[in-house]
């Protein structure tokens, strides 16, 4: 048996985030905490979110508090807004920060207790409050999965995994994402392919997420790098949004992979964004998870990123393929390796060890030891 997980309504395409005070009013809400990033660019999205549900008859408090890699302090800092300030609804606006950190908040205020309690699968037991989320990247999916990452005092990234977690409202307005910079476009949209990917690849692919995922890798290649170009590209804005939803949606139900375990202790111990570290594994790890048994899978994929061929062999398609992911990288401008990011090479048996706790890789296609994951980060580097 398996099941399906996403947001019962899902809005996508120019102006839509309009809608959000009727689906407000649809929750009665009196009064919603909106959760945005900490800086100019997170209140202004805040205050326009205020003003559209406030047309509709709901209070607004803003909790623009939101860094980058989203901590324990942070959640419960918001928590204590929420409670204090008698809010019924949570509406998160951003990248896939601000969503978790919302989900960490609505979490512990139906549920109580400490984030740690909900580390891993299935913790919680009771619902969280009316969630609406708002995307203002086309990358992290956060806003249609049912998935979490919050950073401890120890800097250790820990998972949340429960089908509570996925919201009732999901946003994807590709004029919330005009303003983006093209490093930024980059990095979230590496994200969005990343997930399609190791969805693709994943022991628990089936059907529907096949579906999504190669549908989403197809999109990413041919418009990323139009979006990067010129970010007022609104028809590959568009279609990015597309991706960013339909390989949330593949990745929530197949579940990731060996890049997503790496790049977590990587983004938690260094303080490093979580799409470039998504985006300088991936090739990596691709090439690793080749074999015998994926070779199928990955000439798919090079298919969707419009390099494979029919008639060519499933080898020959899988090699092209992995190149055109390394191309991919150069031509968004990005790191050429870690080091550039700053990481230091003492670092990376730590890193492998943390990797080898992180059960997000399970659904990985190949098994991997801590040696294996040490050899892909010093590939990497």
């Amino acid at each position: 048996m398996s099941s399906y997980v996403i947001p019962p309504v899902n809005l996508t395409g120019r102006g839509c985030v309009k809608s959000i005070g009727r689906e407000a009013a649809k929750f009665q809400a009196r009064r919603a905490l909106v959760v945005a990033s900490f800086g100019a660019v997170g209140e202004a999205q805040a205050a326009l979110v205020a003003s559209i549900l406030k047309d509709s008859g709901v209070e607004t408090v803003l909790f623009c508090r939101v860094m980058p890699n989203p901590t324990v302090a942070v959640v419960d800092e918001g928590l204590a807004l929420y409670r204090s300030s008698g809010c019924d609804l949570l509406v998160a606006v951003g990248g896939g920060s601000a969503m978790d950190a919302a989900k960490g908040i609505g979490l512990l205020a139906s549920n109580g207790g400490r984030i740690a309690d909900y580390e891993g699968e299935d913790k919680a037991g009771k619902a969280l409050p009316p969630f609406i989320a708002i995307a203002t990247t086309a990358g992290t999916g956060s806003e249609v999965t049912q998935f979490a990452v919050i950073s401890d005092e120890e800097h250790n990234k820990l998972t949340l995994v429960d089908r509570y977690l996925a919201p009732n409202v999901s946003v994807n307005d590709p004029e919330m994402m005009a303003s983006m910079p093209p490093a930024l476009t980059a990095a979230t949209g590496m994200d969005a392919l990343t997930h399609a990917v190791e969805a693709y690849v994943s022991r628990n692919a089936g059907p529907v997420t096949d579906a999504q995922a190669w549908k989403a890798i197809q999109l990413v290649a041919k418009n990323l790098p139009l979006a990067v170009r010129d970010g007022t590209d609104m028809n590959a804005r568009e279609n990015m949004c597309c991706a960013s939803f339909l390989a949330g949606a593949a990745f929530n139900n197949a579940g990731l992979g060996l890049v997503h375990a790496m790049s977590h202790p990587l983004g938690g111990h260094c303080n490093l964004p979580h799409g470039l570290c998504n985006a300088l594994l991936l090739p990596v790890v691709c090439r690793f998870n080749t074999t015998l048994e994926t070779l199928g899978r990955f000439s798919d994929i090079a298919v969707a990123l419009g390099v494979g061929r029919s008639w060519r062999a499933e080898r020959d398609n899988a090699e092209v393929g992995l190149e055109a992911l390394f191309s991919l990288n150069r031509s968004l401008g990005l790191p050429k390796g870690l080091r550039e990011l700053g990481v230091r090479k003492e670092d990376l048996p730590l890193l492998a060890e943390r990797t080898m706790e992180e059960a997000i890789g399970r659904p990985n296609p190949r098994k991997y030891d801590k040696r294996d994951v040490l050899r892909l980060y010093e590939e990497a580097y």
